[in-house]
């Protein structure tokens, strides 16, 4: 399979918490559909103090995996949305 691509996209989304509206990550994602997976190198700004872990409530809201032999976050549905 390929790896995301080198160049990272232009538009940059904020992603929260769904329960406390706490910020997670400054994102670039690249396409227009749903935010399943997160990954690592394209996280330009992370609010969390655990990985995958929410800082208010301290909720999981993603599994560490690799994804295309590229660290990411695999999102658990419901849990975070983006804007």
């Amino acid at each position: 399979m390929a790896k995301p691509n080198k160049k990272a996209p232009e538009s940059c989304i904020d992603i929260y918490c769904n329960k406390c509206k706490a910020p997670l990550f400054k994102y670039r994602k690249g396409g227009k559909g749903l935010l399943l997976k997160c990954f690592k190198q394209r996280i330009t700004k992370d609010f969390t103090l655990l990985p995958c872990t929410y800082p208010n409530c301290n909720m999981i809201f993603a599994r560490e995996t690799l994804i295309r032999g590229t660290p990411a976050f695999k999102m658990i549905g419901g849990k975070v949305f983006s804007k």
